[in-house]
């Protein structure tokens, strides 16, 4: 697949999904919220590792500056 996220997109989605580990295991979230923000932070953490998000694929938009 092609890459489709800037630097920026990347290093945000990352910090969101560790800002949300980290609630969860300091005791701010829990029950129902922490599973939904646990899914949450794993698709960010994965799209943002990855550099690929499939919602910009469907919409064909890209934050990747091209070379």
């Amino acid at each position: 697949m092609k890459k489709n996220m800037g630097t920026a997109d990347r290093v945000i989605r990352t910090i969101i999904a560790i800002a949300i580990v980290i609630l969860f295991f300091v005791g701010q979230i829990s029950g129902t919220a922490a599973v939904v923000l646990g899914i949450v932070a794993v698709l960010l953490l994965v799209t943002g590792l990855t550099g690929v998000c499939p919602a910009y694929m469907a919409f064909h938009f890209s934050t990747k500056k091209e070379a």
